[in-house]
């Protein structure tokens, strides 16, 4: 897998945290993200090539982060972590705004596919702000 610039938007620090420890040891760079507001602020400064993002968050859900980034750059991979991947997966709706979900818990190896799944083995999407 080509590395990627990923940006992590997670309410809670310690998933930050744990997951841009998990990325960049697969040679990832990671910007982390505790609101979906500093997560917007990150995106505007452009070079991203996937977010990852909790659903659960307060003020700005998961959802509405991604059809924002979707409004905007289209082509960039939103990829959730959620509980509720299952109702999220079988709903017709979701495409316009996630590319793929991610179940919690989940392993090392269910992010890894599920990065694979929405950018490709190459890695070749349009990074955001660009």
């Amino acid at each position: 897998m080509v590395p990627k610039r990923i940006l992590v938007v997670d309410d809670e620090p310690l998933v930050c945290l744990s997951l841009k420890m998990l990325l960049a040891s697969d040679g990832h760079r990671v910007v982390t993200a505790n609101s979906a507001e500093e997560g917007w602020a990150f995106l505007c400064g452009g070079g991203f090539d996937l977010v990852i993002s909790d659903y659960a968050m307060p003020q700005v859900k998961g959802d509405q982060l991604a059809t924002r980034i979707k409004k905007r750059w289209p082509g960039l991979p939103v990829l959730l972590i959620t509980v509720y991947a299952e109702i999220f997966e079988s709903g017709s709706n979701h495409s316009t705004w996630a590319d793929a979900f991610i179940s919690k818990p989940f392993r090392l190896e269910d992010l890894r596919e599920a990065i694979v799944r929405v950018t490709g083995p190459s890695g070749a999407v349009p990074a955001a702000g660009s």
